[in-house]
């Protein structure tokens, strides 16, 4: 617990000194625990030091640990991992925010599933900025496109971009990744289309969240910072 603890202090005033200095109050930045293979009695005294929101990876282990960590009503979950159609009925009911929706198609599997429990789910759009082959998300160049289908679907609404960078040594080589997708959502924002909003930038983990920040992210998704070095195998 002692060290849960200091890391979770430590980088909230990390996360606090890179809003600083972009002229950011940290108060604008949502911190998104990363909980995928830990424990849920980690998660809970997690929780119990402050942690409000969940990121999970996987449904099935999402599914595994919902009801079992306390104080759900005090605590947001959050799929930011790839979602499958065949897995959206299983989630759409206890997930707060879904961070990566990439195709239209699985738009209309989380607007069927979410109108049969009449619930509007809240989703982001995982763009892949860096077009890595090795990383889900939709181009850029096909944002306009995917988003003005998606507006229109009832039982969704769009909140804003997702992206994953680059692993590097240097945060500072996916910095153009990172402003890249701001001046994107600012983009869709001035488009005002229906049902969408660009209130979140969900982007920057362990590695590069600083950047993240110093760029708009207003979510981060951290983990290793947090937990300690996973084992996935």
């Amino acid at each position: 617990m002692d060290k849960l603890k200091e890391n979770i202090i430590n980088i909230k005033n990390r996360i606090a000194r890179a809003a600083q200095k972009a002229g950011r109050s940290a108060d604008e930045i949502t911190l998104v625990a990363v909980t995928k293979t830990v424990a849920p009695d980690i998660i809970n005294q997690a929780i119990e030091l402050g942690i409000r929101n969940i990121g999970e990876n996987k449904v099935q282990e999402l599914l595994s640990k919902y009801d079992v960590i306390e104080r759900k009503g005090d605590v947001h979950w959050h799929l930011i991992g790839h979602l499958q159609t065949n897995k959206v009925k299983y989630i759409v009911d206890k997930v707060d925010l879904i961070h990566s929706v990439d195709s239209i198609r699985l738009a209309e599997e989380i607007n069927k599933r979410a109108q049969k429990i009449n619930r509007v789910v809240d989703i982001l759009i995982q763009v892949n900025v860096s077009q890595e082959s090795s990383k889900f998300g939709i181009e850029v160049s096909q944002c306009d496109e995917i988003i003005r289908h998606i507006s229109a679907l009832p039982y969704i609404r769009i909140k804003g971009l997702m992206t994953i960078a680059p692993f590097t040594q240097d945060p500072e080589e996916v910095r153009p990744y990172f402003r890249m997708l701001r001046n994107l959502s600012i983009d869709i924002k001035q488009k005002k289309y229906d049902n969408v909003s660009m209130e979140y930038l969900s982007m920057g983990m362990t590695g590069d969240f600083e950047v993240a920040i110093e760029e708009g992210a207003n979510l981060v998704r951290i983990g290793t910072a947090i937990f300690g070095e996973r084992n996935y195998n």
